[in-house]
């Protein structure tokens, strides 16, 4: 199988340092990394530095380019990009696509397989999500400090889902602690629910998870935010659990106190943010759906202030 990572910071070092680790060099499978820079110059010298919460070691790829014509067809594609560079990297392997070809975005959004769609004519576009933290620790570093680790992928409804079973084993092989499932709606917005809101707040108020859920009332905002993504979901035919709200909170109130999201980290380091994949998508769903969501306009409005800072 050749496999393409797509954008190795912090997700794609991890997965596509274990894919390497494993068979870059090892038999007929190839494991190919798209990057840039000096982080891809780096790579390309003395391969890619891993360090996780496991131990550390040096993964070098069959392949790491910046220019995907030098990689032939794809048999397995992760998309690791940020979101406002996804349509790009899209354009960019489209030639490397084939009508087999299995793609899985790992980004946050919950409709990124949409919009991978509307660009790659060929492959099987699945959903997929991961829990993990990571980041590019310099160039040609890459350290995970936290998280499960899990990648979760699968089709929509009515796809037979066990045609993907190779896939799951060959990133179960590498050490990756993946998991194939039916209906990747409902992890999606599983994630989603959680990530939206808090990304939000935490990014507009520059406030970490603790002092937001020790205050009363940004707490009762935090819950109104989580339950305008529920309608929204429930809109579009996903079923959340009835105590999914509380729930994530609590799941909220587990981490530490001064915990930021990296939305967050974005905003105050001046990068730019993915604010299309949270609030900018939940606006337009709720403008579309005919769904008033006065919280993720407000939440918006303000960030946009924020942006053109």
């Amino acid at each position: 199988m050749k496999a393409a990572v797509i954008g190795i910071g912090g997700i794609g070092g991890y997965y596509g340092g274990k894919m390497a680790a494993k068979y870059a060099g090892a038999g007929e499978d190839q494991i190919i990394f798209i990057a840039r820079g000096e982080h891809l110059q780096t790579i390309q010298r003395q391969g890619l530095r891993l360090m996780t919460v496991e131990g550390d070691f040096t993964a070098i790829p069959t392949l790491a380019t910046d220019n995907p014509r030098d990689a032939g067809l794809f048999d397995l594609v992760l998309f690791c990009v940020k979101s406002y560079g996804l349509e790009e990297a899209a354009r960019r392997i489209k030639d490397n696509i084939h009508d087999q070809t299995v793609i899985i975005p790992l980004l946050n959004g919950v409709d990124i397989a949409e919009r991978l769609k509307a660009v790659l004519p060929k492959g099987r576009i699945l959903g997929g999500c991961v829990y993990i933290s990571a980041r590019i620790e310099g160039p040609g570093v890459v350290r995970q400090v936290g998280g499960s680790c899990q990648l979760i992928f699968g089709p929509d409804r009515g796809t037979e889902a066990a045609m993907f079973r190779p896939i799951e084993d060959f990133l179960k092989n590498a050490g990756i602690k993946a998991e194939l499932v039916g209906d990747i709606a409902l992890p999606l917005w599983t994630k989603y629910i959680f990530i939206d809101p808090l990304a939000g707040m935490t990014s507009m108020l520059g406030k970490a998870f603790g002092a937001i859920l020790e205050d009363e009332g940004l707490r009762g905002m935090l819950a109104g935010l989580m339950q305008e993504v529920h309608l929204v979901a429930k809109a579009q035919g996903v079923t959340l659990p009835g105590d999914i709200v509380q729930a994530t909170i609590a799941k909220a109130a587990a981490f530490p106190k001064e915990t930021k999201t990296s939305f967050q980290l974005d905003f105050e380091k001046g990068n730019p943010a993915e604010l299309d994949i949270f609030m900018g998508y939940m606006v337009a769903a709720g403008k579309k759906l005919g769904i008033p969501l006065p919280l993720h306009e407000k939440v918006y409005t303000e960030l946009l202030k924020k942006t053109a800072i």
